[in-house]
């Protein structure tokens, strides 16, 4: 119950900060605060971390004694004595740094990887919000999760970072997504060129041929500039969400059950 009441509240208290936030700097200035699919959302915003995150971290621990051949309990030992050229060559500072970007870069092509053909049935659920708003964040398919989750993990431990750094990171970056989503116009400025901004990333959630497959990067756009996906028009805000030809069901279980659908002869 306890863990329970602390979604509540923290619904509460976050429902209140960005309905602050998305009355006077909306985006969509004609969206309802209950917006089409807000009840769905609801349901994910308490199923992920009561019944996604345990899921995830067993299978976590499993990837992890299998990619590092050792025992489930051996795990925490391993990891607290060891030393990487990481950790012996650079600072704190520097790591937290390093970390950012390596993460977010995997995170990128990850999230590439999740629009290609194969993976795309378990993503297009979080792009099946045709509204977008920061509780839309968490609408995230449980596969889309865990497959991330465990491949960054293997991936940035085998580099050498530290696992309380990684573990930090996870929630920082599931918060900074509610930030993301929410109804506002805020591009950050000059600042967005190196920090995300939600006008990036409501450009990613666009249904408009000309923003598909566009600005993947969580945290840095930047790295979208590299590989050639960076999409911001200036003084344009995307307007049509969801999925381009392509409907999702609107109800919870229907879409934890939609990427497993056959698709029905034409």
């Amino acid at each position: 119950m306890g863990k329970l009441a602390g979604l509540i509240i923290a619904f509460l208290l976050l429902s209140l900060v960005f309905s602050v936030l998305e009355r006077f700097f909306a985006a969509d200035k004609k969206q309802k605060r209950i917006r089409k699919g807000f009840k769905t959302d609801l349901i994910y915003w308490l199923f992920t971390p009561l019944v996604v995150k345990s899921t995830t971290f067993a299978g976590t621990v499993i990837v992890l004694s299998i990619a590092f051949h050792t025992k489930p309990r051996m795990l925490k030992q391993l990891f607290a004595t060891r030393e990487t050229w990481i950790t012996t060559h650079f600072s704190t500072p520097v790591q937290i740094i390093l970390l950012l970007v390596c993460a977010d870069m995997m995170g990128y092509w990850m999230h590439r990887f999740f629009h290609g053909r194969k993976l795309w049935k378990f993503h297009a659920v979080h792009h099946g919000s045709e509204e977008l708003d920061w509780l839309s964040s968490v609408r995230v398919h449980p596969v889309n999760t865990w497959l991330t989750r465990w491949i960054e993990a293997v991936a940035l431990l085998g580099v050498g970072f530290n696992p309380p750094d990684i573990v930090a990171y996870i929630p920082f970056l599931s918060f900074y997504g509610l930030l993301l989503h929410a109804n506002v116009t805020w591009g950050f400025g000059w600042l967005g060129n190196i920090i995300a901004s939600p006008r990036f990333h409501r450009w990613h959630h666009t249904s408009q041929e000309e923003g598909l497959d566009k600005n993947f990067a969580g945290l840095f756009p930047w790295i979208d500039r590299i590989f050639g996906t960076y999409y911001m028009p200036k003084g344009k805000l995307p307007q049509k969400f969801g999925l381009y030809k392509e409907e999702i069901p609107p109800g919870f279980w229907a879409q934890m059950m939609y990427p497993f659908r056959k698709k029905k002869p034409a």
